[in-house]
């Protein structure tokens, strides 16, 4: 594990993945899931290059199919520590020939995770160096503790959205794939009430979503902002009694039911023309 502090957060980042395993406050309150393999064995994988399941197991690049695991390989491969100081890391992934056996693609992947103050932000760089486009889909999917550390019930913790949302959600099918026909949105305003029946037929995802952040947390006592200003769909998540919760920006999506296109075609793939970088920042700040 590779350790980064300051005077009121601290965190753990394990290579494999450059997947976040603690951020504790500076009491020691463990604000992350304990991965408890029950229920889901992992804390905040990262998601690349693709996010959710593909119809058929495969992506389609220029006619050919490529072997594509849900939520892609990147959360499986051990990252290079190619920076990194008191308060601060950054990983690498690149290219490989094992990689380009299921992702016809070169590709740099930066992870930089940053402590300042009471905020880690962790900001992904996917850069293109080759001579031809990059595609690709990225996603964060940190779990929170649920209840959070701070003495308030389960039942009172909420996330509180920071703009108006549609009325509906992408639905999700028995096989993971999104349903053609949407489901209700189950907000109040723009309060999600949480409760583990939300769940019982997988994620809720707004595809698109409208606000740059949300707060997690009991109406009253510390919070967490959560902010994510360049990924435009939202996943919130949990297995039904668990002691987590996970949100979820992601740019892209899990393929529609029946996707048999290209991957350029994929919802929520974008592009990098050669030689140039895409950022995505999250960022997770303790409010008092």
């Amino acid at each position: 594990m590779i350790e980064i502090a300051n005077d009121h957060l601290s965190a753990a980042i394990n290579p494999h993945g450059a997947e976040l395993t603690h951020l504790r406050d500076a009491a020691g309150r463990e604000l992350m899931s304990a991965a408890d393999p029950a229920y889901w064995p992992r804390y905040a994988p990262l998601l690349f290059p693709a996010i959710g399941k593909t119809a058929h197991g495969t992506i389609r690049v220029d006619g050919i199919d490529y072997p594509m695991p849900k939520h892609g390989f990147a959360r499986d491969l051990t990252f290079a520590v190619t920076d990194q100081g008191p308060s601060h890391v950054v990983f690498t992934l690149t290219d490989t020939p094992d990689t380009r056996a299921a992702y016809p693609f070169a590709f740099r992947l930066d992870v930089k995770f940053c402590l300042d103050g009471t905020t880690l932000t962790t900001e992904v760089r996917v850069t293109n160096p080759a001579d031809t486009p990059l595609l690709a889909q990225f996603g964060f999917h940190p779990a929170f503790a649920w209840p959070l550390p701070f003495d308030q019930a389960r039942a009172d913790h909420r996330i509180v959205f920071d703009r108006d949302e549609a009325p509906d959600l992408a639905a999700i099918t028995p096989d993971g794939l999104i349903a053609a026909e949407p489901r209700p949105s189950p907000l109040d305003g723009r309060t999600l009430h949480l409760a583990d029946a939300l769940f019982a037929e997988d994620a809720l995802v707004w595809n698109p979503v409208a606000s740059g952040s949300v707060a997690y947390g009991a109406a009253t006592g510390p919070h967490l902002r959560i902010a994510f200003p360049e990924t435009p769909r939202l996943g919130i998540w949990t297995m039904p009694g668990a002691s987590f919760v996970c949100v979820e920006p992601w740019h892209g999506i899990a393929d529609p039911a029946g996707f048999a296109g290209e991957y350029k075609d994929k919802p929520g793939v974008f592009e990098v023309a050669p030689g140039d970088t895409k950022v995505m920042t999250m960022s997770v700040t303790l409010v008092p």
